[in-house]
């Protein structure tokens, strides 16, 4: 029996039933416990199960906690950091998540087109959308000290400066503006940055050693600011795409704001503009690189860089090496 089974049968009369995985410090639960009831009614479910994230997990033991329970929907209220935690903990269990966006980035259900804006039409989501499934990047790390972590990214994970511009991040500005408070940063951090070398390769083939400020490993290809960094990324492709970012000088990281603003959002969604890109070489600049694989090896040569995950920072790695889970997580997202 599977564990949307055996929730069917264990709601009230029969009904079936969801969880709530929340953050209790987030402002707002009142009026989510009133949307919830209200969904309940009308999908005709029985009264959700409720479980507080906890300072030393956010998610990911509850989201099992949900499963044991035999629940047949897990709705994550909170940011990005619940949100990924709760998937960690559903992955593989074919149990649906919905997701009602709490927070400032909210990167994933922005990229899946959930209202962030509107908690009650989230919920109505979370209970009614469309299940569809959607691969996983599983990041196992070694840190500097050599011991090793396994984390469950969304997103996109990168090491360099896009990490290094998120530990710089001012907390009471990211709170009052939301992901401007990023763009402060990465003006802070863009000047002290240096480039790091690195040897990786793409599945088995040969390893490369470069010289860059930054590599991704995404699933998803928006950034906030609807800034569209991979054009091609898809969920559920069953593939990761890379990004390796190797400006030379401030001239380069122009021609990377250039292509990710001018030729990603808009020269590339026409025939004529990809032919124009093609003519002019804009698809073989050296400062942006796209590579696509379904695993990606890393090791820093010389000391290690900073490491984040879905927009939150996790310390500094020494090497990395990233895979994909397909198909790994059902999410609601709309019809």
């Amino acid at each position: 029996m599977t564990p949307g089974e055996q929730g069917a049968t264990d709601g009230a009369g029969g009904r079936q039933r969801a969880a709530v995985i929340f953050n209790p410090t987030k402002q707002g639960v009142e009026t989510l416990r009133a949307a919830v009831a209200a969904a309940e009614a009308r999908q005709q479910f029985a009264p959700s199960l409720w479980i507080e994230t906890a300072a030393d997990d956010p998610g990911k033991g509850m989201a099992r906690e949900a499963i044991e329970a035999g629940v047949d929907l897990v709705i994550a209220a909170g940011g990005d950091g619940t949100v990924r935690s709760v998937a960690a903990g559903l992955r593989g269990t074919g149990v649906p998540l919905g997701l009602v966006p709490i927070g400032t980035g909210n990167l994933f259900a922005r990229n899946l087109e959930i209202p962030v804006g509107d908690q009650a039409d989230a919920v109505v989501l979370a209970f009614a959308g469309l299940d569809r499934a959607v691969d996983l990047i599983v990041a196992d790390i070694t840190r500097p000290d050599g011991t090793d972590e396994s984390h469950v990214s969304l997103v996109m994970s990168g090491i360099g400066i896009d990490a290094a511009m998120i530990s710089n991040t001012n907390p009471d500005l990211k709170k009052r503006v939301g992901w401007l408070a990023y763009v402060d940063a990465g003006l802070r951090a863009l000047p002290a940055s240096k480039p790091y070398r690195v040897v990786h390769r793409v599945d088995a083939g040969r390893h490369h050693r470069s010289k860059v400020s930054s590599i991704l490993v995404a699933n998803l290809g928006y950034l906030p600011g609807n800034i569209e960094l991979i054009p091609d990324a898809e969920i559920d492709d069953g593939r990761l795409d890379v990004v390796v970012l190797a400006p030379r000088n401030l001239f380069g990281w122009l021609l990377i704001w250039r292509k990710v603003t001018w030729e990603n959002r808009v020269l590339r969604r026409s025939a004529i503009g990809r032919q124009f890109l093609d003519l002019t070489g804009g698809n073989r600049r050296s400062e942006i690189v796209y590579l696509r694989g379904r695993s990606v090896e890393l090791e820093i040569e010389g000391d290690a860089e900073e490491f984040e995950i879905d927009g939150d920072e996790f310390g500094l790695v020494a090497a990395a090496r990233f895979t994909v889970d397909p198909a790994a997580l059902i999410v609601r997202v709309p019809h």
